[in-house]
């Protein structure tokens, strides 16, 4: 139980801290970026160290497909996630509408008129698959390397890295359970359009996943 408990945790805080600096500095490169990736690099080298800081289902499928984790396992985790992501978020909506900053997107990603750049579904689809695969791909390698203390670090800059080409973009979900909580509180057309945050994702960590498998085994 302590394991999923730590899941919700560190997928709240990700959501509370990142979506939340998102519309505190009106989604800015850097600070919403450093907010995301900075999260993750604290829960990891706190809860992360019980569960093993996948808080988010992206992660979870590439290490599902590499056996790291079972198939309950995983299940509880990707529950736990979500929960964690809906706490985190209506933590920010009761903050935001408790003073004069207002709700905004509450973080929420989004394609054509709720993109910054008016980017195309297809185009959306596209960043997400490959910003996804990208994070995946170097969580895959960075924590399940043996003795690698600078695990948490890595994978939260690589959460910087792909935030800072993918905010001006989709908002950079390459993660369901952050984009789903948002989505789900605001409704309109932010859920609307979750389901290609949360089936991108999902695809570029399906890619991710059995590209480790394949690499690792030449290692």
């Amino acid at each position: 139980m302590k394991k999923y408990i730590s899941e919700a945790i560190g997928t709240g805080v990700l959501v509370l801290i990142g979506c939340g600096v998102a519309v505190l500095s009106s989604g800015d490169l850097v600070a919403t970026a450093l907010a995301f990736g900075l999260a993750i690099v604290a829960m990891a080298y706190s809860v992360g160290a019980i569960s093993g800081g996948h808080f988010n289902p992206a992660v979870t499928l590439g290490q599902f497909i590499n056996k790291k984790i079972s198939g309950s396992d995983a299940i509880f985790y990707v529950i736990a996630q979500i929960i964690g992501a809906f706490i985190g978020a209506g933590l920010l909506y009761v903050i935001f509408t408790s003073c004069s900053v207002g709700v905004g997107n509450l973080g929420a990603n989004g394609f054509g008129s709720a993109s910054g750049t008016d980017i195309t579904l297809a185009g959306a689809i596209l960043v997400e698959v490959i910003l996804t695969f990208i994070f995946v791909l170097t969580v895959l390698f960075a924590a399940n390397e043996k003795d690698n203390k600078f695990a948490g670090l890595v994978i939260g800059l690589a959460l910087v890295l792909v935030h800072l080409i993918g905010i001006k973009l989709t908002g950079t979900s390459v993660n369901p359970a952050r984009s789903l909580a948002p989505a789900a509180i605001l409704g309109g057309t932010a859920f609307k359009q979750v389901w290609v945050f949360l089936l991108a994702p999902l695809i570029g960590a399906a890619i991710a996943g059995f590209s480790y498998k394949g690499l690792a085994k030449r290692k």
